[in-house]
């Protein structure tokens, strides 16, 4: 049984760093896109960044420059760096594994997701 579990969120103030995991279990991905997606009550998920197998990256515009997403395939983990934190960067972030190769901003296009860790940006 495939699970993705997400740590490292928490409450941070405006400018601060957080460093978010999600550790893979039950199956390797080594050549899956994978990614980062956040939600907020209310809205739908919201793409934040992701990464192919050859360590190619795609970050949404609202996060360029501040966040970086990583993998260790190795450790069979993503990771997602997130300096310069801003109020609007609350939400509670998802991990997930892409169905394919390439990298897609489409949830949908993700078909193994984790329970989600809450960050709280205070200004």
């Amino acid at each position: 049984q495939v699970q993705l579990v997400e740590s490292g969120g928490g409450l941070a103030q405006a400018g601060d760093s957080l460093r978010l995991s999600c550790a893979v279990s039950g199956r390797t991905f080594s050549r899956n896109a994978m990614g980062w997606f956040r939600q907020v009550p209310g809205k739908e998920r919201e793409f934040v960044a992701a990464i192919n197998w050859v360590q190619g990256t795609l970050y949404a515009d609202s996060v360029k420059g501040r966040f970086t997403i990583s993998r260790d395939n190795g450790k069979n983990t993503l990771y997602l760096q997130m300096n310069s934190l801003k109020p609007e960067d609350t939400a509670v972030y998802y991990c997930a594994v892409g169905r394919a190769t390439y990298i897609d901003t489409d949830p949908h296009q993700y078909d193994y997701w984790g329970q989600g860790t809450q960050v709280t940006v205070s200004s």
